[in-house]
C-alpha cells in the first residue's frame, strides 16, 4: 500500500508500506502528481520506501513507468528513500537517463531528501 505524505505544496511524496499494487498508484500516485502538474507544471517526487522493492506487483511497476513516460517532460527532482544501496546507486544513474534529478537517500536522511526535492538546498 501506498500512503501520501503531508509535504509543502510543491511536492507529492508517498511512503510505500507491505504489498503494493497496481490499484495503489491508479488512486494514490497518479492523482497526486497529476494534480502536481496542473499546479506547477513539474514533478517534485519523494517516495520513502518502508518495504521491499520486491513487494511492488508487476501491475504496480507498469503504473510506475506509465506516469513517468506519460510526464517525462515535467520531472524536476524525485527522491527515493530507502537503506537498499542497490536502490539508491540505480535512482542516482536515472538522471542520465530521463530528464530531471533523481537522488537516493537512506532512510536516516529523511529530512534532507524532503528539503532536496522542496528546492530547500
Amino acid at each position: 500500500m501506498i500512503h501520501q505524505i503531508d509535504t509543502s505544496d510543491n511536492v507529492a511524496a508517498f511512503r510505500a508500506l507491505a504489498e503494493v499494487t497496481k490499484e495503489d498508484f491508479q488512486n494514490v500516485v497518479v492523482p497526486a502528481v497529476e494534480k502536481l502538474v496542473n499546479q506547477i507544471n513539474e514533478i517534485n517526487f519523494l517516495l520513502v520506501l518502508d518495504t521491499d522493492i520486491e513487494n511492488f506487483t508487476a501491475g504496480a511497476w507498469l503504473e510506475d513507468a506509465m506516469l513517468g513516460l506519460k510526464n517525462l517532460g515535467k520531472w524536476n527532482r524525485a527522491a527515493i528513500v530507502t537503506d537498499s544501496e542497490n536502490i539508491i546507486t540505480f535512482t542516482n544513474g536515472f538522471s542520465y537517463l530521463i530528464p530531471g534529478e533523481f537522488k537516493g537517500f537512506k532512510k536516516l536522511d529523511f529530512n534532507k531528501a524532503l528539503n532536496w526535492v522542496e528546492g530547500n538546498i
